[in-house]
């Protein structure tokens, strides 16, 4: 049985998504985002710096939302979601599913940090102004190409359950204009699926 450590509204809704599309039973242990939980002694055995996600199959437990993605999909699905490794589009899956935690998560993490996180009286102004604009810039490429695909690299794949949640994020935050329309367009046909729908109302 897989059983997936979770909080609401982090990276640990990307691995709920996949479950739930490749309708894998799995047991769910919600963790309140709270020290109290996450640092707890229980939960640090399982990820050195109290994080999720956090997956466990069998004896095997894996942390970083990337690698566990990487992992259902090579243990628990039929292959469909990632390009095999002489289809033209393997390099393109690679490209897009780095790009995520490389280019999209760097600003946002700082965008939660300085409008969530901090305190008023020590929020800066400035550095919010560059993480908004750094990540402006890292969704134009994204925007770009979603002009003829309807998923990310054209079928649903391992890319839209990292880089698309980031998209999804990206929005709560107030972070993608309303010039982004290819965007806006891709975040509706989430908004569709059962299983994205699942995850991030869990």
């Amino acid at each position: 049985m897989l059983k997936l450590h979770f909080c609401s509204s982090s990276r640990a809704e990307r691995v709920l998504w996949l479950l739930e599309e490749l309708n894998l039973k799995y047991d769910l242990n919600k963790i309140k985002f709270h020290p109290s939980e996450l640092k707890s002694d229980e939960h640090r055995n399982r990820h050195p710096l109290g994080r999720v996600p956090v997956l466990e199959d069998g004896n095997i437990s894996i942390f970083e939302s990337g690698a566990i993605i990487e992992y259902i999909i090579s243990r628990h699905s039929d292959g469909s979601l990632k390009p095999i490794v002489e289809d033209k589009k393997f390099p393109l899956y690679l490209q897009w599913f780095h790009y995520c935690e490389g280019m999209v998560m760097p600003p946002m993490n700082t965008i939660v940090v300085q409008t969530l996180i901090l305190s008023k009286e020590r929020r800066n102004e400035e550095i919010l102004r560059q993480a908004k604009n750094l990540l402006s810039k890292a969704l134009a490429p994204v925007n770009k190409l979603l002009e003829n695909n309807n998923y990310l690299i054209g079928d649903l794949s391992g890319v839209d359950f990292m880089l698309g949640h980031s998209l999804y994020m990206s929005n709560k935050l107030e972070c993608v204009n309303e010039e982004m329309k290819n965007i806006l367009r891709y975040l509706d046909l989430l908004s569709q699926n059962n299983a994205f729908q699942k995850a991030i109302s869990t």
